[in-house]
């Protein structure tokens, strides 16, 4: 699993672990698929910023399996 603090490494289209806002207390993660990268800088000590494809917006704790490249 790799770290989501950096940016290069949150594609759309990867599977990630997520910290809603409200779960910021509990550390409750939530799995998705990432949708939009909503963080501009290239690193961000929380996690990236992101939305899902199902509209939940979080910070990226872990990429579970990296985004894959479409064939062509």
């Amino acid at each position: 699993m790799s770290d989501g603090r950096k940016r290069a490494n949150v594609l759309p289209g990867a599977e990630v672990l997520i910290v809603l806002k409200q779960d910021q207390r509990t550390g409750k993660l939530t799995r998705g698929i990432v949708k939009d990268l909503l963080t501009n800088s290239a690193t961000h000590p929380h996690g990236i910023k992101v939305r899902l494809t199902d509209g939940q917006v979080g910070r990226v704790k872990e990429i579970v399996t990296p985004a894959t490249a479409k064939p062509e």
